[in-house]
């Protein structure tokens, strides 16, 4: 982060001094030999623990990829059934919208960082009281620390456009929080900021023109010299969506959804040169351009919000299961990546995904409903298209998964992904045929379903193995019907029905080699499809 590389320099400067002060000394005539060896060895030890404990302070601010965890759930799970899913799925930073105490005491000892909010409807009283602000303190985090591994305070949530009349004493709340955690000596352990809505950056686009709404400087300029001081973050919410929704078709889809794109089609800043290829990254630049303007050049960009909703009213077509999966998987990898923004390339932007949990009491439209990874019961909403994913987010608690043709896709794809599979895919499609088990329904979205998750199961399971270019999707939805039972379905004993893999030998009879769905294609076509469509791409 600017943060550390700042500390990184005032350490390196720290060590020349001490190389200085220890050449003097050791230059000393009066020292006898023995005593100039201890005194050198010594040095030489003192050297090595600063090199070490900055190593570890640079090795601890790897970037990393939290959720939201939100409350408007008409039956929210128990705090230790939460943090039961937060441990299966190996999520390591989570953000709480309050300080709920049974959630503190359910996360205690588990290593996972806490940030925890001050809300908003309690703002105005800590804001004109330091004793109210130590005490809250003193009950949410000195009750709880360390055993809770609570890493941030997050004070309100987006008060300048959403509580406006607050934000009078959002600093004096920023510094009465900070001064008991300073009377706590919790100061260098615990951060303090507060999430901002990106709607504050006017003229966003291109990010180098951009700059606060100036009628917030009063705020904004002395909230930012907090921050500097107290080596926090800019706290802010990315949302490409709502971005992409109001640009009335200015924004292409792709681009807001993370998706790799061309150089030619990358968003040039004309006054920088710089290129973007994702609405997050020129947001976030937006942001530091944003701070430059008012002179705050090494205060880090931390995203406390951002997601994708899965599911939306009528008039909110790209508000979809599929769009949801791919721009957080796409960001999980951008931000792991350690990859930066163009303005500041390498520069970490820990993110917290919203959110965990799809809230199906919050008001509004379908889609504030549907922005979670999970709904209520812990099942995964889908699964993130992540390769080896099972360190961060795997999101498939019951390890039940299924490969099942895309609702929508094209016909004459399907065919042609069923026929690669039924052939030198290998899978055994007999049970496709008349008065088979799966024969019915006979169509091609059921018949490819079957095909595809044969295939997924026999090749491990692996996102790249549920794709066909394009017409395949992960689900947890079991696609077994009557006696037609699904490779990873449970049988009454719970058990795989792995007896059903067909053997890979090509001299067996059932080889799936052998097996040509429907007669519809030729060997000669065999050969068309694999040199033409899938050889190489399918997967």
């Amino acid at each position: 982060m600017l943060w550390n590389l700042y500390e990184e320099q005032k350490q390196r400067k720290r060590n020349r001094n001490l190389t200085v002060e220890t050449s003097c000394i050791l230059g000393q005539d009066n020292l006898s030999p023995s005593s100039r060896r201890l005194l050198k060895l010594y040095m030489a030890m003192l050297l090595l623990l600063l090199v070490l404990t900055a190593s570890a302070v640079s090795a601890d601010e790897d970037a990393f990829v939290g959720v939201n965890i939100g409350t408007d759930l008409s039956d929210m799970p128990h705090p230790t059934q939460v943090v039961a899913l937060l441990k299966a799925q190996q999520i390591r930073h989570v953000r709480l919208y309050n300080a709920d105490r049974g959630m503190l005491l359910a996360l205690a000892n588990t290593g996972i960082k806490v940030a925890i909010s001050i809300p908003n409807e309690q703002l105005l009283g800590i804001g004109q009281s330091n004793s109210t602000a130590a005490n809250w303190v003193s009950q949410n985090v000195v009750a709880h620390y360390p055993a809770t591994n609570i890493t941030t305070i997050c004070v309100g949530s987006e008060v300048l456009t959403s509580l406006p009349n607050a934000a009078r004493v959002l600093v004096n709340a920023l510094e009465f929080i900070q001064s008991a955690l300073v009377a706590s000596n919790l100061d260098k352990q615990i951060k303090v900021s507060t999430p901002l809505a990106s709607s504050i950056i006017l003229d966003s686009f291109p990010p180098s023109q951009s700059f606060f709404n100036h009628s917030w400087n009063p705020v904004l300029i002395p909230m930012l010299n907090f921050l500097q001081s107290t080596g926090s973050y800019f706290m802010l919410n990315v949302y490409p969506y709502f971005d992409y929704m109001q640009s009335n078709g200015v924004i292409p889809l792709d681009y807001a959804l993370l998706k790799p794109l061309p150089s030619n089609k990358e968003a040039v800043d004309a006054n920088t040169l710089l290129h973007y290829s994702n609405v997050f990254d020129a947001m976030v630049d937006a942001a530091y351009f944003a701070m430059a303007y008012l002179n705050f050049t090494n205060i880090p960009v931390m995203v406390t919000e951002t997601g994708w909703p899965s599911k939306g009213d009528s008039n909110e077509p790209d508000a979809t299961l599929d769009n949801a999966n791919t721009y957080n998987s796409n960001l999980i990898r951008h931000v792991l990546n350690n990859t930066g923004t163009p303005k500041h390339p390498g520069i970490i932007v820990s993110t917290y995904i919203y959110e965990l949990y799809n809230e199906d009491t919050k008001p509004g439209p379908v889609s504030e409903k549907n922005w979670g990874l999970f709904d209520a019961n812990g099942v995964p909403v889908y699964i993130l298209h992540l390769t080896g994913s099972g360190s961060v987010l795997a999101n498939d608690t019951g390890n039940q998964t299924f490969c099942t043709a895309k609702d929508g896709a094209d016909a004459k794809m399907l065919q042609a992904a069923l026929d690669w599979a039924c052939g030198p895919g290998k899978v055994d499609c007999s049970p496709l045929l008349q008065g088979q088990s799966c024969y019915d329904p006979d169509n091609i979205f059921a018949h490819a379903t079957y095909a595809f998750n044969m295939y997924y199961h026999q090749t491990g399971k692996t996102p790249e193995s549920c794709d066909f270019n394009g017409v395949a999707t992960i689900t947890t939805t079991n696609p077994s019907h009557g006696s037609c039972l699904y490779l990873g379905s449970g049988d009454k004993n719970g058990t795989l029905l792995n007896s059903t893999i067909p053997a890979m030998d090509s001299k067996s009879s059932n080889s799936a080699g052998k097996f040509i769905y429907g007669n519809a294609f030729s060997a000669a076509a065999y050969i068309v499809v694999g040199v033409i469509g899938w050889s190489a791409v399918l997967l």
